[in-house]
C-alpha cells in the first residue's frame, strides 16, 4: 500500500523506530499542525504502532513528599 505523505527520512521507519519518535513525517509538506498531527496518527496507524499519549512524558509513579512535609 503506498502512503501519499514523505517519511521523515525517506522511508518508513521500523515499528521500534516509530515508537520512540515523536514526529515520522517531513515537516515542510504540511501548512499547519493540525494537518501535520492528523497525517501522524494515519502514518501510526499504517505502521501499526500505538498514537502517543497526551500524559506519555508524565510518570506513573508516585512523587514523593518534599523532606519537610513527610510524615513521621
Amino acid at each position: 500500500m503506498d502512503f501519499k505523505y514523505r517519511w521523515k527520512n525517506g522511508a518508513p521507519p521500523s515499528r521500534d523506530e516509530a515508537a520512540r519518535n515523536q514526529h515520522l513525517l517531513d515537516e515542510s509538506q504540511f501548512n499547519n499542525e493540525q494537518d501535520r498531527t492528523l497525517a501522524e496518527e494515519m502514518a501510526r496507524k499504517q505502521l501499526g504502532v500505538p498514537a502517543p499519549t497526551l500524559d506519555e512524558e508524565r510518570s506513573i509513579l508516585p512523587k514523593a513528599a518534599p523532606p519537610d512535609q513527610q510524615q513521621k
